[in-house]
């Protein structure tokens, strides 16, 4: 009888001892993402090491490419717009007649290419595809202090030039009146399919393939340990990039974010969380931005979405279009850049676009996309991440265990509460609301972006909180 109570008692040690060992062990692993080792070169990866150089590259431009560009401009057809329709069917044509012309007679793209060029930029080949990016060290350091990299990435319909006005005050804060106690090497990449970085030649490029090559990225820059920083597919390819190297990301900061894994309880507080608002851990501001739910929510994503399920489904096809046509791409991107920076710019006939952006530095954006001839390429970065449905990739399903800070700017369109982020990302250490601002943050409010980094980054270093992860 002692025997077999024995070998009970056994069953229950080795029982638990698994357990203990599973926890320990696997459940660790599997918290992190697996990485992903891709070749999105034509054909099949060869047995020879790929070229790890690094090589500058320069924006160029050509007589011929303007030639062309001109000759297209001035075939434009026209649509009349509906009477005081302002930017409530799309890009208003009236206001894009006014575009096109300052892009035909005043706009200096050869001018705009200096611009792009006052930043070193580089080349490397990864996974069979070459990665273009920006990479700006700080023009002084104090002594004994070493220059923090931060990751920065952009999303459609942006681009790496959306970084170049907080650029400087990232690199040299203190030039800006932003303190010299935290300076960045700022390392901004071209999402493969998206400007100066080649297209995938395979399908299945999806924002994990990203976050893998651009942590290949860092690794073959010589940064081990690295901050990053994105909004759009930059908030994506980021919280993945967190996902699969939480032990090289020290932080993680975002200016927007969505939850695609959502529960009972995210329903309860649509349905309640206006009435009872404590009970779902909603601030004043949550309830300003999200209510009425149906207005400021459902509909929102109904009358905003289109765009998305066409590229999530048939991009080629209307990419045709727009890769032919500068005009119409023009059209495609405007209205984003109008509706997204604050829906309220519907209301007017020139969608509010100079209200925040100058037309140079809006034609210069459009002008990546046009001579890279990238439309259709940056639009299949849609179809890859969402064919498969939401919720259903491995990602959405982990969270994210990285001190994460977030700028909540007020008309992002959609508005996540922190209630709901933390459920996703469970380090948080700094959420703010922004006193203003839209989707394209760093490109719109550089200032305020800037000091939400620097203030997150000098409690993630104060508080050393990336060793207890």
């Amino acid at each position: 009888c002692s025997c077999l109570a024995g070998i009970m008692l056994l069953e229950v040690f080795l029982v638990l001892g698994t357990l203990l060992i599973y926890f320990l062990f696997y459940k660790k692993k599997e918290e992190t993402l697996p990485f992903k080792d891709g070749w999105w070169s034509r054909g099949e990866k060869p047995v020879t090491k790929e070229d790890s150089s690094i090589r500058p590259f320069k924006v160029e431009t050509t007589e011929e490419e303007l030639s062309d560009l001109f000759r297209r401009l001035d075939q434009a057809r026209f649509t009349e717009p509906l009477e005081n329709s302002c930017f409530h069917y799309g890009t208003n044509s009236v206001h894009l007649r006014k575009v096109v012309s300052y892009w035909k007679n005043q706009f200096n793209w050869k001018k705009q290419v200096e611009v792009l060029n006052k930043y070193p930029q580089f080349k490397t080949k990864i996974q069979g595809i070459d990665i273009h990016f920006v990479h700006v060290k700080p023009p002084r350091l104090p002594e004994g202090q070493a220059a923090k990299p931060l990751l920065m990435v952009h999303g459609w319909p942006g681009s790496f030039y959306e970084f170049y006005k907080i650029i400087p005050l990232l690199t040299d804060p203190a030039s800006h009146g932003l303190g010299d106690e935290h300076i960045f090497e700022v390392i901004c990449p071209s999402i493969p399919g998206y400007g100066f970085s080649e297209a995938p030649h395979k399908k299945d490029f999806n924002s994990v393939s990203a976050a893998s090559v651009f942590y290949e990225l860092m690794l073959r820059l010589g940064f081990n340990e690295f901050y990053t920083q994105g909004g759009d597919w930059g908030w994506l390819i980021c919280t993945n990039l967190a996902q699969i190297a939480p032990n090289h990301v020290k932080g993680l900061h975002l200016n927007m974010v969505s939850v695609s894994k959502l529960g009972l309880t995210h329903l309860l507080s649509v349905l309640l969380g206006r009435y009872f608002p404590g009970l779902f851990g909603f601030q004043d501001e949550d309830i300003r931005r999200m209510f009425p739910f149906l207005k400021k929510g459902l509909y929102r994503i109904l009358s905003e979405s289109g765009y998305a399920h066409i590229q999530a489904t048939k991009p080629d096809t209307v990419g045709c279009g727009l890769n032919d046509s500068p005009v119409g791409l023009a059209a495609y991107i405007l209205e984003k850049f109008s509706s997204w920076t604050d829906m309220e710019f519907q209301n007017l006939e020139d969608g509010g676009l100079e209200r925040k952006f100058s037309l140079d530095d809006l034609l210069t954006n459009i002008m990546i996309y046009w001579v890279s001839g990238c439309i259709v390429s940056s639009m299949r970065f849609y179809k890859e991440n969402l064919q498969k449905g939401i919720g259903t990739q491995k990602h959405e399903k982990l969270t994210v265990q990285v001190p994460t800070g977030i700028a909540s700017f007020p008309n992002e369109i959609l508005h996540t509460p922190q209630a709901w982020a933390k459920k996703k990302y469970t380090n948080i250490v700094s959420f703010h609301f922004m006193p203003r601002g839209g989707h394209f943050a760093a490109f719109e409010e550089p200032e305020l972006l800037a000091k939400d980094i620097l203030q997150f980054v000098d409690k993630v270093e104060k508080e050393q909180l990336w060793k207890k992860k």
